[in-house]
C-alpha cells in the first residue's frame, strides 16, 4: 500500500472509530483525565492493530517502516486523539525486551503490552539520583529464586495506575577500578504487591500523575533481570535512546495545534498587535519547523543517546517558551483562576506543567553535557 492510502486508512478508521468527547483528552499535566475511558481506546486501538506499529511482525507488530510510522502519529495528532495511557510500555519497555530481553521475558511480557492489558512505569529517578542517575540506591539483593528490593523512586509517572515497573537498582558493588556505572541492574518488577507502596506528589497544576515509590521488601523473580547481572546501565541508556521515536512527530504535531490556539488567542486579545508578540509568535513558528526537520533527519536512522539529548533540548525549551507566550497573550487575566474550584484552563496549565519539561526526561544541563563530551568531544 502507497503512503497516501495507509495514511487514507488511518484517517478513515479515525473518523469512525474515536468518540468525540474524548478528543484531546489527557497528556502532560492532564492524565487524569477520561483516564478509564483512554484505557479502554488504547484498548481498541490494539485490537485492530494499531499499536506497535514499529515492532517487529514476529514480536506482535507490524514492522511499518519509519514513514508509515510518521503518517501514523501525524493523524492521530490531527484528529486530536486522547493521549495515549501505553506509550511506556510501547515505546520504551517492549523496544528494550526486543533489543535485550530474553524469549522467555519476550513471550511472557510483548503480548500484554501490544494488547495494552498491562499498563507500565518507569524506575530510574531517585531523591539523590535525578540527573546523576548512576547514583541510584535502591538496591537487590538475591534469596533464593527471587531478588529483594530495596529502595524509593520518585517522579514516577502513571506508577499509580501501573502493573509493572522497569526498575534500575544496584544489584552489586562496582568492581575495583570500575566505573560508578557496573554494578547496576534492570529488573522488571511487579507492582501489584505488599512491599510496594505509591505516593502521589501534587504539581502545580493541582494534579497527581507522578509518583513516589518505595520498594520495603519487594520482590521479583530472579529471571526478571533484562540483560546480565550488573550491566544493567547499557540496557537503561539503550531505553532512553528508545525514547525517541516516530511518536515524537505526533507531539509536534500537538505543539502545532498548541501554537494555533496561541496565534487565535493573541487576535482575540489583540495582543497580536504588539509588535514583540508577532516576533516571538513568528520566532516560535520558525522554531518548531526547526525542530520537526531536525527529527525527521535524526529517525533515519538506529538510535542514540546522542540524538535523544539534542532533540529532548530542542522541544523542551521550544514548549516552556511557548508557555509563557500564552501568558503573556493573556496578559492580568492570566493570573485568576476560573470558578470557585479555582481550575485553571488551557493556557494556565500549559504554562505551569512546562515549567517542568527542561527538568524530566533529563535535565537541559544533562543534556548540553551529553552533547559536549559525546558529540563535541569536549573534556568533562
Amino acid at each position: 500500500m502507497s503512503l497516501q492510502g495507509f495514511r487514507r486508512e488511518v484517517r478513515a478508521w479515525l473518523a469512525a472509530n474515536l468518540d468525540p468527547a474524548l478528543r484531546g483528552a489527557g497528556g502532560p499535566g492532564r492524565e487524569h483525565e477520561a483516564f478509564p475511558e483512554r484505557l479502554a481506546w488504547c484498548r481498541r486501538l490494539a485490537a485492530a492493530g494499531w499499536t506497535c506499529l514499529a515492532w517487529p511482525e514476529a514480536h506482535g507488530g507490524r514492522g511499518a517502516p519509519l514513514a508509515a510510522q510518521v503518517v501514523f502519529h501525524e493523524e492521530y495528532a490531527r484528529a486530536d486523539a486522547p493521549a495515549r495511557v501505553d506509550h511506556i510500555g510501547e515505546t520504551l519497555v517492549g523496544p528494550t525486551l526486543i533489543a535485550f530481553g530474553t524469549p522467555e521475558q519476550q513471550r511472557r511480557f510483548l503480548p500484554g503490552i501490544a494488547a495494552v492489558e498491562e499498563l507500565w512505569c518507569q524506575g530510574y529517578s531517585e531523591p539523590g539520583a535525578g540527573s546523576d542517575l548512576a547514583a541510584v540506591s535502591t538496591r537487590a539483593r538475591p534469596d533464593g529464586d527471587e531478588w529483594v528490593l530495596d529502595g524509593q523512586k520518585i517522579w514516577t509517572s502513571l506508577a499509580h495506575v501501573a502493573d509493572w515497573c522497569f526498575v534500575l537498582a544496584r544489584t552489586g558493588p562496582p568492581p575495583e577500578g570500575a566505573s560508578r556505572h557496573s554494578g547496576l541492574s534492570y529488573l522488571l518488577v511487579p507492582m501489584r504487591q505488599p512491599g510496594v507502596t505509591v505516593r502521589p506528589i501534587r504539581q502545580l497544576t493541582g494534579d497527581s500523575e507522578f509518583n513516589e515509590v518505595f520498594f520495603d521488601g519487594a520482590r521479583t523473580a530472579s529471571d526478571m533481570v533484562v540483560g546480565e547481572v550488573g550491566q544493567g546501565w547499557r540496557v537503561a541508556m539503550g531505553t532512553l535512546a528508545f525514547e525517541r521515536g516516530a511518536s515524537t512527530i505526533g507531539q509536534q504535531i500537538g505543539f502545532r495545534r498548541e501554537l494555533d490556539g496561541v496565534i487565535a488567542l493573541a487576535r482575540e486579545t489583540g495582543a497580536a498587535r504588539d509588535p514583540v508578540i508577532r516576533e516571538r509568535i513568528a520566532r516560535a513558528w520558525v522554531g518548531l519547523s526547526v525542530l520537526r526537520s531536525h527529527t525527521l533527519r535524526t529517525l533515519d536512522g538506529a538510535p542514540s543517546s546522542q540524538d535523544a539529548s539534542v532533540v529532548k533540548l530542542l522541544w523542551s525549551g521550544w514548549h516552556r517558551s511557548l508557555g509563557e507566550l500564552a501568558m503573556d497573550v493573556l496578559g492580568a487575566a492570566g493570573t485568576l483562576a476560573r470558578g470557585d474550584a479555582g481550575e485553571l484552563d488551557r493556557w494556565q496549565r500549559l504554562f505551569l506543567f512546562s515549567r517542568a519539561d527542561t527538568i524530566y526526561g533529563g535535565s537541559d544541563e544533562i543534556q548540553k553535557n551529553i552533547i559536549a563530551t559525546r558529540v563535541l568531544g569536549l573534556p568533562r
